[in-house]
């Protein structure tokens, strides 16, 4: 495979290779050395999620409190969606930046977003189904989310009519999470990543 940094530190694009024949096709979409050679340490695998959303659904842009924060690397097994890495990480040189990169059932794409970064992905088909590998458990009270349409952001969003949850469209704007303390600080972060370094150093 090969696993392509994005212009956020912390954000990888991973492109598998593919063989095929009459029968169909293989890959290894996840290899946990290649990945820890790119990220520099683990990811060690706590939780698994999948999703199905309708075509113009946006899910995100989603966050967890650091530590532990929650890793995530993500794939869309059916279907297509555009998936979204943005920095909310407060003190980093790229703040209010985002990524995005198409994930398929025929590239096969996946992406890696390390701990402290928002992620959030649009339907681009019916059905489309996204698998999330996850460094952490869920935990409520530690869940947050920015508004994927917060104007400060200005994300492209391929999509005229979207579909939010609730509670989606009642997060904040990145402004406003910033001022209710909700955002992770970029050094606190990179403090974090470097303790995960040091005890991969160690196993």
């Amino acid at each position: 495979m090969k696993i392509r940094p994005l212009g956020i530190e912390g954000a990888f694009e991973v492109t598998p290779v593919q063989h095929g024949d009459d029968r169909g096709r293989f890959m290894e979409w996840y290899r946990f050395d290649a990945l820890a050679e790119a990220v520099g340490h683990r990811l060690d695998l706590a939780q698994a999620n999948l999703s199905t959303s309708a075509k113009g659904v946006v899910r995100g842009i989603h966050f967890a409190d650091v530590p532990p924060g929650q890793a995530k690397y993500v794939t869309c097994v059916s279907g297509a969606v555009l998936d979204v890495i943005v920095d909310i990480r407060l003190g980093s040189p790229t703040f209010g930046s985002w990524e995005a990169v198409r994930l398929d059932d025929e590239d096969r794409k996946a992406v890696y977003i390390a701990e402290g970064l928002g992620h959030g992905f649009c339907a681009l088909t019916e059905g489309a189904t996204v698998a999330y590998l996850c460094s952490s458990t869920y935990r409520p009270g530690h869940e947050h989310g920015v508004h994927p349409f917060d104007p400060e952001l200005g994300i492209a969003w391929p999509v005229s009519d979207p579909v939010l949850s609730g509670k989606d469209a009642e997060a904040p704007s990145l402004a406003e999470a910033g001022a209710k303390g909700l955002l992770p600080r970029y050094d606190a972060v990179h403090s974090f990543v470097e303790s995960l370094r040091r005890i991969d150093d160690t196993r």
